[in-house]
């Protein structure tokens, strides 16, 4: 995968590490023109950011997860960076959370803004069933061999954490006229308060960045040390 590295320090590096997949069909260099890039300077984040040109049809041909993990997540780790976290927008919020299940522990949180969260009449099962604390999953074989079959369970975790299963912290967003946004509502009813931020709108970028500078507003990612205000100089009498 190719990526695009942006510092929060020149000539330096920082413990922490965004790495940000884009949706589908979504090109890298748009995390940074919609400002993705300057709200985390903005917020004073101390956290390098980590642009990943995650092609579609990697997701079509299930390479996604180990191209991300051996290409991106564990390069990085073996560069020093001490906490990962995942950012990604639509398919690519689909992505950090399929990477996770596969590879549970590999990252330290995972921001989803709009995720794909597989086929709208699984979601539908899941609500009419009272949410994902209700849901029971269906014992056999799964019908099928999608994805959504897996990902649905390892959610429903979060709906009863306890503290032996380490789960990386989740934040979801998403806009309430989102095509997916039932079932955004699903996982939004089991996550911990303060965790899932809306907006009005659908699925596109204005929403995409409004959520990102919100969420970016309580994330527990490190900040920067304020710059102290420069010293006029003394004036010394001759």
């Amino acid at each position: 995968m190719d990526t695009h590295l942006h510092a929060a320090q020149a000539h330096s590096r920082a413990d922490t590490l965004l790495v940000f997949l884009p949706g589908a069909f979504l090109k890298p260099e748009e995390f940074e023109r919609e400002g993705f890039v300057d709200a985390v300077r903005q917020h004073h984040v101390d956290a390098d950011v980590l642009i990943v040109d995650a092609n579609v049809s990697y997701y079509y041909d299930q390479t996604f997860i180990e191209r991300l993990h051996s290409g991106v997540i564990q390069p990085q780790r073996d560069r020093g960076y001490k906490s990962i976290w995942l950012v990604g927008i639509s398919i690519g919020g689909f992505g950090a959370l399929i990477h996770e299940l596969a590879s549970p522990g590999s990252v330290d949180g995972i921001v989803t803004l709009a995720p794909y969260l597989g086929r709208r009449p699984l979601g539908a099962d899941i609500a009419r069933a009272g949410g994902l604390r209700s849901w029971r999953v269906a014992e056999g074989p799964p019908t099928d061999g999608e994805a959504d079959r897996l990902l649905w369970p390892w959610l429903q975790q979060y709906a009863f954490p306890t503290p032996s299963r380490r789960l990386p912290p989740l934040y979801l967003g998403f806009g309430l006229a989102d095509r997916f946004a039932c079932n955004h509502k699903v996982l939004a009813e089991v996550l911990p308060e303060g965790h899932v931020f809306t907006t009005e709108g659908g699925h596109d970028w204005p929403q995409w960045s409004r959520l990102w500078r919100d969420m970016l507003q309580v994330l527990p990612l490190p900040t920067l040390a304020p710059t102290p205000p420069a010293r006029n100089p003394v004036a010394i009498a001759a």
